[in-house]
């Protein structure tokens, strides 16, 4: 039974799929996906058994509804697909439905604007992402907003840095974020 009182069964007869998930391999390490019939509903970095099992364990608590593993459902198909064609230097910007219900209120805003307004080889800082959302003196929440997105790299956090020239913090770990920012033409690509 989920938070509803409906059992996965239940909701998959009612045309609700419960989420579902795979980890997939990528430049910067497993990543763990899950999707909804929403839409992709989480992203999570370095999907170690540990990381992944908590990970599944977050979803399935905060959607009301066990996850599945699934690398083979068409829900997740796509998101894989244009996760490769990212790293392979294909593909510049994510087409995906997403599902936001990890997230809400300011946080969401922030990271909708972010999805929307800053392209791909692009930066932002967080009192500039701050300002494009009506709330000029949030920059401190904006990283907040940037810790707790759900999406990353599809909704890309890596590319809100901060005013005087830093990266900035990462909730994949300051590496991660340089290698990202590499991809995209940022920053040089790292020698070793």
């Amino acid at each position: 039974m989920n938070a509803t009182g409906h059992t996965q069964q239940e909701q998959r007869r009612a045309g609700r799929p419960g989420p579902v998930w795979a980890v997939v391999a990528s430049d910067i390490g497993p990543l763990l996906l899950a999707a909804t019939g929403t839409g992709l509903v989480n992203v999570v970095f370095h999907a170690t058994d540990d990381v992944r099992d908590q990970a599944v364990e977050r979803i399935g608590s905060r959607l009301g509804a066990e996850p599945v593993e699934a690398p083979s459902s068409p829900l997740l198909a796509e998101p894989i697909r244009q996760l490769e064609d990212y790293f392979a230097g294909r593909r510049r910007d994510f087409e995906l439905p997403l599902d936001w219900s990890l997230i809400s209120g300011f946080n969401r805003q922030v990271l909708r604007e972010l999805a929307a307004g800053v392209p791909f080889g692009a930066v932002v800082g967080y009192g500039d992402l701050a300002r494009r959302v009506g709330q000029p003196g949030a920059a401190q929440a904006v990283g907040m907003a940037m810790g707790a997105n759900p999406l990353p790299v599809v909704v890309p956090c890596h590319r809100v840095v901060e005013s005087d020239g830093g990266i900035g913090g990462f909730g994949g770990g300051l590496e991660t974020k340089r290698q990202l920012l590499a991809l995209e033409g940022v920053l040089p690509e790292p020698l070793f």
